[in-house]
């Protein structure tokens, strides 16, 4: 079985050289890594002075414009250049824990009618208590295999996937269509989606890990969210009917119960205050059809999603 990783990038830091390096150092061989980089001026800057190509000699770049870029189109357009059994989605900012990653994301693929399987995201040294105790609620220990007799138990979470760190099968894949064309967010779940509904199944991989968090500002929490929102609005075939507000507030409740019960109850306020700006940010995504355009460009983290 062969396997690619494609990788969108943008101003990659020097971070970027140790996925490289993790990638390269797995237990299954890695065919080729294929980066697709918006902006080729800063993927310059970052191998500047390096024997690049010497270094990785299964790495493809490619560069695009960032007017060009999108969620759906670059990640669908990425996966013509692979001819492998099995691609895997990762983002740059996701660094494999151990070099069994791949490994043990296949071994989940081989589980019948499993269409994709997507990784466990652990917190990074430096993320805030909220943001660890999100990556354990969002991403616990225990693997599971969702179905479509799922969705009345587990709701939206049925079609939960991750492009941090998700391996696809090819054959599958083909068969459905890929990616959309045109995603603002969410196009590992609007894949999920349609694999659910076509009768296969979704694996959670606890046991392939990688590190991946953030410490966002309440401004980036909004934009994002806003994003979100914008992306169930526009693909009522998978989210309509199917709340995800609920998960949420389970979410933030909990949160304050760990907060609360291990001595950090100053950061109640914190969540608190994230948890409006997601609210907030949500909600006017959901209705983003009814907001003039000069106002979706300063809620959006995505402008040109807008201007494509």
């Amino acid at each position: 079985m062969t396997v690619d990783v494609i990788i969108p990038t943008y101003k990659p830091d020097a971070g970027f050289f140790d996925l490289l390096d993790k990638l390269n150092g797995q237990t299954v061989k890695i065919r080729k890594i294929l980066v697709v980089n918006t902006e080729e001026k800063y993927f310059h800057q970052l191998v500047y002075g390096r024997r690049f190509k010497e270094e990785y000699s299964n790495l493809a770049v490619k560069h695009i414009s960032a007017h060009e870029f999108d969620h759906g189109g670059t990640r669908r357009r990425a996966v013509t250049e692979s001819e492998a059994d099995v691609f895997v989605m990762m983002t740059q900012d996701a660094i494999p824990a151990d070099d069994r990653l791949i490994e043990r994301l296949l071994l989940a693929l081989e589980q019948k009618d499993v269409a994709v399987s997507y990784a466990r995201q652990l917190a990074k040294e430096d993320a805030g208590e909220i943001e660890k105790y999100t990556r354990v609620f969002n991403y616990p220990a225990e693997s599971v295999i969702k179905a479509a007799e799922d969705i009345p138990k587990l709701g939206i979470k049925t079609f939960f996937c991750s492009d941090v760190c998700a391996a696809y099968k090819r054959s599958v894949y083909e068969e459905l269509g890929g990616f959309v064309k045109k995603a603002i967010f969410n196009e590992d779940m609007i894949f999920a989606s349609k694999a659910v509904k076509a009768g296969y199944r979704i694996a959670y991989a606890a046991d392939a890990q990688v590190y991946h968090s953030h410490n966002y500002t309440g401004a980036e929490q909004f934009r994002r969210n806003f994003d979100l929102g914008v992306s169930q609005a526009c693909h009522p075939e998978v989210f309509e009917g199917i709340s995800s507000e609920s998960e949420g507030i389970s979410m933030v409740k909990k949160t304050v119960g760990h907060l609360w019960k291990n001595g950090h109850k100053k950061e109640i306020f914190r969540l608190i205050y994230a948890s409006g700006c997601k609210f907030i940010g949500y909600r006017l995504g959901k209705s983003y059809r009814k907001l003039p355009m000069n106002w979706i460009l300063k809620c959006t983290s995505n402008r040109n999603y807008w201007k494509n």
